[in-house]
């Protein structure tokens, strides 16, 4: 099991938290993308990818506010 599907098997709330926090959002986008990228290998995954240590933290709470409507991290199907 993936570590981006183990994130989505997680409750919202909990979710929630790790997305909230500002260092730690950080580390979670990090973690749950490249888990998705080793995945599934696309093309916007690796832009995504290359472009999350900068916006990593903006990046984040928008995933916030995906993960509250949608339950998953924007584009890691």
């Amino acid at each position: 099991m993936s570590i981006n599907k183990s994130f989505q098997g997680l409750p919202k709330i909990v979710q929630f938290i790790l997305l909230i926090i500002p260092g730690l959002n950080w580390w979670v986008e990090i973690i749950v993308r490249v888990s998705a990228f080793c995945n599934k290998q696309g093309g916007i995954g690796q832009v995504i990818l290359a472009i999350i240590p900068i916006t990593g933290v903006i990046l984040g709470y928008i995933d916030l506010i995906y993960v509250l409507v949608k339950g998953r991290l924007v584009l890691t199907r």
